[in-house]
């Protein structure tokens, strides 16, 4: 009778040591893939931000070139935002299949990539 006693605790005892270390392996795949997420991220956005910095100076100077062109300042201003306007309009219209399928596609695959790396982790541990 000590025998199935000590069996069952035993067998208890392993799968109370499982569940913590499957919660344990759970959490840090979601500290993992956050940190895959948030890291991408930031070196888009410091990306980004270098894109609209160039992109403001370089709107700056064609407006300046404009400007001259047309014999006022700002008219060069007022034909370049128009062009915005004009540019604003379109990715209005397309923003789904422009800006919201891209960035879901984006994090998706981020989530997907860090899941089977994290799986070919744990299948290697296993062997």
């Amino acid at each position: 009778m000590k025998s199935t006693a000590t069996n069952v605790e035993g067998l208890y005892d392993q799968a109370k040591k499982y569940t913590e270390d499957s919660i344990e392996l759970y959490k840090l795949q979601a500290i993992d893939r956050t940190a895959v997420i948030l890291s991408s991220i930031a070196s888009r956005s410091a990306l980004a931000l270098i894109v609209v910095l160039f992109t403001l100076f370089l709107n700056v100077g064609i407006s300046l070139y404009l400007g001259t062109l047309l014999g006022a300042i700002y008219l060069g201003f007022l034909v370049l935002s128009g062009f915005y306007v004009i540019i604003g309009v379109i990715v209005y219209f397309f923003k789904k299949e422009m800006i919201e399928k891209p960035i879901a596609n984006l994090v998706i695959g981020a989530l997907m990539q860090t899941a089977e790396n994290t799986s070919k982790i744990a299948l290697h541990e296993e062997r």
